[in-house]
């Protein structure tokens, strides 16, 4: 990238890599499987289903950024780690602060700073 980092350029990147998270298909038990048939359904079967949750895969740059994003986190505080992530997810600032014991000035102030020192390791070429 021969762009500066800045803090919102990281946030977007941290947002971005939620949304990749999301996209990975769920974890599943190893060694369990099903011997049933797949069923057919009518069509009207198929209209009287609860509806299913689709998933749209992830591409392969999309993972690739999100790893690099997760190697960030060497950088950060425990709590400054968990506050950027919930902040990426989109959580209210209130229930950041209810769980932070702290105003929303301080939690901002808290999340700007972390967003900063990854802004700075990466414009110094730590990787």
């Amino acid at each position: 990238m021969t762009e500066r980092w800045t803090p919102s350029i990281v946030s977007d990147q941290l947002e971005e890599a939620i949304l990749t998270l999301k996209k990975l298909p769920p974890v599943v038990v190893q060694g369990y499987f099903n011997l049933w048939p797949q069923i057919k359904y009518d069509p009207l079967e198929v209209l009287q289903q609860e509806r299913k949750i689709i998933r749209l895969a992830a591409s392969t740059a999309a993972i690739t950024r999100m790893e690099q994003t997760l190697d960030w986190m060497k950088w950060l505080e425990v709590e400054e780690r968990k506050l950027i992530w919930k902040r990426a997810a989109k959580k209210r600032w209130k229930e950041i602060c209810w769980e932070f014991g702290c105003d929303r000035s301080t939690a901002w102030r808290k999340w700007v700073i972390a967003l900063t020192k990854i802004s700075a390791h990466l414009n110094n070429g730590d990787r």
